[in-house]
């Protein structure tokens, strides 16, 4: 065994992984921004506060008793009207929402969605806290909602996400890996000597992927309207101008990125860097309301983001295209800023 022989061929691997963008993200970079997100999306040291929506005109005691042992680790958030915190409910942003019962002596109205991790140990925190505030050997009554009806479950906030996720991903990855790839190739240096412009090479990649955008967003809009059932309660028209500007937008993204990127690794290297936190922040398997307030505008930038809130409020909510100002400017600014810094920044070789 020659230990000098040895010694140099791990030092050349050593060199040879660094130098390798991918490997080095996948080693250092993904897991300090997967514990970045994660630490600030579940951020408490014990175990994680239950957030409980209640109405204005819920009764005092009954807030009260919600409050009264911070052991129960139970924080409570106001709303106007039980409309209003039911959409947060469905929005993930609450784990349940409670009022006073319809009558008098009815138990007190309690929301739900059973198909959250965290919403059994939110109920069974406000039944002890009620009972503590009550009788401690009884169970109160509560009258539970669970949201079973069509727009209100869990896989309704979850596929309008996944929509926005698929935009991201076949975007970045399709134009970004075929840019890459004939660079490598060396196909891109022999259009030096042709009058082709930059603009042109960049939307025609931009244009091929939308051609196949329509059987995309086709079949899985329908998987999901038709056999998952998630309802599409805007016009199509909306839904379709949305998807449109959520493929252009990324399809930019994933030129940027492959740029200046030489090889298949260090563009894979890159897009992983970009897509990571969105795939994390920007709303697609929990609501972004889980970290810091503070960071919610930041997070509310993100192009994934504004797509997925768009694509949410036009197939839960039935708004209209005339309603998503803030998250068109932001899929608008991205698109032209992704484009027009690639052009600046683009090479042939």
């Amino acid at each position: 065994m020659n230990l000098n022989e040895i010694k140099e061929l791990t030092r050349i691997r050593v060199l040879g992984l660094l130098r390798e963008p991918e490997a080095v993200f996948w080693v250092f970079a993904f897991p300090l921004i997967l514990a970045a997100v994660l630490g600030f999306a579940f951020r408490a040291s014990g175990p994680e506060p239950s957030k409980i929506g209640v109405v204005e005109t819920t009764p005092a005691e009954l807030v009260e008793a919600l409050t009264a042992r911070e052991d129960l680790l139970i924080e409570i958030e106001e709303f106007p009207t039980w409309d209003e915190g039911f959409i947060k409910l469905r929005k993930g942003a609450i784990d349940g929402l409670m009022m006073e019962g319809v009558e008098a002596d009815d138990p007190p109205r309690y929301a739900f969605d059973d198909a959250r991790g965290s919403s059994t140990p939110a109920k069974l925190r406000v039944q002890r806290a009620l009972s503590l505030a009550a009788d401690p050997e009884s169970e109160p009554p509560l009258a539970e909602e669970m949201l079973t009806e069509t727009g209100s479950r869990y896989v309704d906030f979850l596929f309008p996400g996944l929509i926005g996720m698929n935009l991201m991903g076949t975007g970045m990855w399709g134009v970004g890996f075929a840019i890459a790839d004939i660079r490598r190739k060396k196909f891109l240096r022999r259009l030096l000597v042709t009058p082709m412009r930059k603009s042109s090479f960049m939307l025609g990649f931009i244009n091929s992927r939308l051609v196949f955008l329509a059987l995309e967003m086709g079949l899985l809009t329908t998987f999901g309207v038709l056999i998952l059932g998630v309802p599409l309660r805007g016009d199509i028209a909306s839904f379709a101008v949305i998807s449109l500007l959520g493929a252009m937008l990324f399809s930019g993204m994933g030129i940027l990125v492959a740029s200046r990127a030489r090889t298949i690794e260090g563009v894979s290297g890159i897009m992983n860097l970009v897509m990571m936190p969105m795939w994390l922040a920007s709303g697609v398997f929990f609501g972004y309301e889980r970290f810091p307030e503070w960071l919610h505008p930041i997070l509310k930038l993100l192009p994934l983001t504004a797509v997925n809130d768009a694509l949410r409020a036009i197939m839960l909510d039935g708004e209209s295209l005339l309603t998503q100002g803030p998250e068109l400017l932001v899929m608008a600014f991205w698109a032209v800023l992704c484009f027009v810094v690639a052009l600046k920044i683009f090479r042939w070789e």
